[in-house]
This record gives structure tokens, sequence and C-alpha cells, in this order.
């Protein structure tokens, strides 16, 4: 059996986006950040999330039948730590409109409207198959990813040998 702590430490080498997965109930805005989305399907469009089964979030998600996927741009890592931190109100200090009857986050580049097509329990999660219904936003932002237990965001892979920066300062003194 892998120790847990080993699995937790091993699987922070993996880059995930970054999102924050809303819902509305009783009136109210609810939303917590997940590092789990990922595309499922292009015909029809697909997503899955997954959430702790004892997620208020779930629960909400549960009775609605909907939610929405904030797609965090790299200027967001404060609002990542609002969704995942245990306070009250997660929205204090975000800012965010209605949209849809979901809560969306008014600086995130990407928006997702999903109602959920299967809920299908792996372990301590659920995970959410999310039928999208509606795409927005202005996808112009470097998109927030977490590594290594660290906000960060995506750059290119590049090829090959870099020259170091003493044979670099040395190039151009030539």
């Amino acid at each position: 059996m892998v120790a847990e702590r080993e699995f937790k430490d091993v699987m922070a080498e993996v880059c995930t986006s970054v999102a924050v997965v809303t819902a509305t109930a009783d009136g109210r805005p609810h939303g917590a950040t997940v590092g789990s989305l990922a595309s499922l399907s292009l015909r029809p469009p697909m997503v899955t999330i997954a959430l702790d089964q004892h997620s208020n979030l779930l629960a909400r998600i549960r009775r609605s039948g909907r939610f929405g996927v904030n797609l965090l741009g790299a200027g967001q890592a404060d609002a990542a730590r609002a969704f995942a931190s245990p306070a009250a109100d997660r929205f204090a200090g975000v800012p965010w409109y209605p949209d849809d009857g979901l809560p969306r986050l008014r600086h995130a580049p990407g928006w997702l409207v999903c109602r959920t097509h299967r809920f299908v329990t792996g372990g301590d999660h659920v995970l959410l198959l999310g039928l999208v219904t509606r795409v927005a936003g202005s996808r112009t932002a470097a998109p927030l990813v977490h590594g290594r237990r660290t906000f960060g965001t995506h750059s290119a892979f590049t090829h090959g040998t870099h020259a170091s920066l003493t044979d670099r300062i040395a190039a151009f003194a030539r």
C-alpha cells in the first residue's frame, strides 16, 4: 500500500489547471477551487471535476444539477486561495456577478456553464461529468496552473540547450 504522504508528494509534481467551480443554492453563491478540471469529450462537449465527498459545494450541485467553471488566469492566485480557504464567505473581496444563474468571477478569462451528467464515486472524491451548455470569456490571459504546491503559469517548452549567462555575456562582449 502506498503511504498517503508519499502519494501526495509525487502528485504535487503534476501541474494542473486551476479553476473555481461555483453553484447557486438558496439564493446564495457557493464556490471552491479545484485542480482536477479536465476536458472529457468534444461530442458532446463535456468536462470532469472532482470534489471531496463531504464537500458542501458537491451537495449543492447535486441539488441544482448545474455548476459553473471559472478558468483562472495567471494573476488570480489570490482568488484561488480565497476559494480554497475555510472562510464562510469565499466571495468576499472577489468581484463576481450572476451569469446564467451561476456565480461568475469578473476577471476569470474563461467561463463554462455545465449541467451535471453523471456522478462517479472514486475513493474519497466524486467525479462530476458535466455537459457544457455554454462557454464565454476573453481567453487572453495566461492560464493559472498549480504544481509543486505553487501557483504559476504555463510556459512554452523549449528544445535544445540554452547558453549559460556567462556564455551569453562572453558572446555579447565579442
